[in-house]
């Protein structure tokens, strides 16, 4: 396998040549084929996965599941694709979300096109052709006009504990669960990490463990959730919402259906407290997301707001300062990191069989045959890990392949620098590299994934469209046209006080990584309507040739 910094794989013999190939087959990666297809392309797709799904594949551990409503978390290009589907709640777990994605590919008929357990290694342009070439480690060498990217912004897992290989006992990672996972009744479980993932993981397991020791380093504000069972009746009812929803989801702030309606400013005390209390309750992410929008760019608006959530917090450990001390944050704002739904988390360090290990002080030193020893010297004893440690957001799913533009420049070398994208669909340097879900696009922070998933694969489809309809071969950002994306992306971040904060949302989870706010927040529907003035316009920021 070629590495980003090393030579690149020999040429070999071309084994396939199509005009696009695809990677990834999850939410975008579906779509983005069926585009693609419909356009009359010759398009094949590549999946490390052994199956179709992205990230429903992979995360698969205990308690997976949306915390967008699921009615929101489809595509909305086809009205029979998305009635003829029905949701059994509100919130859906793992298992029937890879139904619905099965159900996708094959209404849509997409499987022929799709290489399962084929990783993509190394992606070359050839600058003399305009084309490029694409490897894979079974041995596939691809010769393409075009490289859409659909690999999602968390998919290059952080695997960063010392001692995993040498642990006697049963050790996953919840961003590669296997089908059949541990056996976990009456063990002795640890689980490493408390944010969103390590929380459903948390909550489901504790039950049913015989022991559950937790290793929280980060505290994170969490709202409750609350998830009804679906009936038929109310299955209708939000199907009979699908032009509205179509209507109003791309262009809301976050891509969910609700949107912020009231200002700080024009309310009382007391209004924004009713106000905040209505949010809470509706047991969504209302209240980070449809609240006060103010929370995002004004400090004392961000303490209040913040207070509140805390409060509530408290009441639920019932005063364990212990508990307070390790699960509630002080040192940053509400919203200003991600904000997870939960099920009964908080109460879950009440049970007899649960242990609490704050590890921000004291960190974990290394994973020994016997369990997780932290740098005290504390040896805790496990018969089963797993590890909820993140991902390297953004960047790692590009970086992680060796992937070459013009002149056999290094895209790993240019984001191990600076990163740096052209509204988050392409690269300057690197020709008819399209892009979805990497940095300086709305993802994974505010945004309905499936929202901007959707309009990010119809720019690229439309802007591969207009250049063949015009005769042209190649797309690529101009150098001013990506700077003076940049620019406004920093201006826009650099307003908001995610942008003072320490989290993956800027790339803080990982060593050396160049800080900058990974995703576009200044507003899902302000983005696209940016996007569509760029097309409009005749892609001014771009070369095409």
């Amino acid at each position: 396998m070629a590495t980003a910094n090393g030579p690149g794989p020999r040429a070999g013999d071309v084994t396939d040549e199509v005009d696009a190939v695809v990677l990834g087959a999850g939410v975008a990666g579906l779509y983005q084929l069926h585009q693609l297809r419909e356009q009359g392309l010759r398009v094949r797709s590549f999946d490390a996965a052994g199956d179709v799904g992205g990230t429903w594949w992979w995360n698969r551990y205990p308690g997976a599941r949306f915390d967008s409503e699921g009615y929101i978390y489809q595509y909305l290009f086809d009205e029979s694709l998305y009635k003829d589907w029905a949701w059994s709640q509100k919130f859906p777990g793992q298992p029937e979300i890879e139904q619905w994605l099965h159900y996708v590919t094959d209404r849509l008929d997409l499987r022929q096109d799709i290489r399962f357990g084929t990783r993509v290694t190394a992606a070359h342009y050839d600058e003399e052709r305009g084309r490029w070439r694409i490897h894979t480690d079974q041995g596939d060498v691809v010769d393409t006009q075009f490289f859409v990217s659909c690999a999602g912004m968390l998919s290059a897992p952080l695997k960063n504990i010392e001692g995993t290989e040498s642990f006697r006992g049963e050790l996953v990672f919840t961003s590669s669960y296997p089908v059949d996972g541990p056996e976990l009744a009456g063990k002795r479980v640890g689980v490493v990490g408390v944010g969103a993932t390590g929380i459903q993981v948390i909550q489901t397991v504790a039950p049913e463990v015989g022991h559950l020791t937790v290793f929280a380093r980060t505290p994170q504000y969490v709202l409750p959730m609350k998830n009804p069972a679906y009936a038929e009746a109310d299955q209708h009812r939000y199907k009979e919402r699908f032009e509205e929803l179509r209507a109003t989801l791309p262009h809301t702030f976050t891509g969910f259906e609700y949107d912020f309606e009231h200002a700080w400013a024009d309310c009382s005390p007391e209004q924004r407290e009713s106000i905040l209390e209505e949010t809470y309750q509706d047991g969504s992410l209302k209240l980070w997301l449809a609240s006060f929008g103010e929370m995002f760019f004004d400090q004392g608006v961000n303490d209040t707001i913040s207070e509140f959530v805390r409060n509530k917090m408290r009441e639920r450990l019932r005063g364990d300062q212990h508990l307070i001390d390790t699960l509630v944050p002080t040192d940053y704002g509400f919203g200003t990191h991600r904000v997870p739904l939960e099920n009964g988390y908080l109460e879950t360090y009440h049970r007899d069989n649960v242990d609490l290990v704050n590890v921000r002080d004291n960190p974990i030193a290394q994973i020994r045959a016997e369990g997780i020893e932290l740098s005290d010297g504390t040896l805790h004893e496990l018969d089963v890990i797993i590890l909820a440690t993140g991902f390297d957001a953004g960047t790692g799913s590009l970086t992680r392949i060796d992937v070459r533009g013009r002149d056999g420049r290094s895209l790993a070398d240019e984001w191990g620098r600076d990163i740096r994208t052209t509204m988050g669909l392409a690269k300057h340097g690197y020709p008819n590299l399209l892009t979805t879900a990497v940095p300086l696009a709305p993802s994974a922070a505010l945004c309905n994934m499936t929202t901007c998933l959707q309009q990010q694969t119809e720019w690229i489809t439309s802007a591969i469209r207009d250049l063949r309809t015009e005769g042209k071969t190649t797309i690529e950002p101009t150098a001013a046209g990506e700077d003076a994306w940049v620019d406004h992306h920093e201006e826009v971040a650099s307003a908001t006080l995610v942008h003072n904060t320490t989290s993956w949302y800027l790339g803080s989870n990982v060593p050396g990584k160049p800080r900058r706010v990974l995703s576009y927040i200044g507003g899902v529907g302000a983005y696209r309507q940016k996007c569509t003035e760029e097309a409009a316009g005749g892609y001014p920021s771009f070369a095409r040739t």
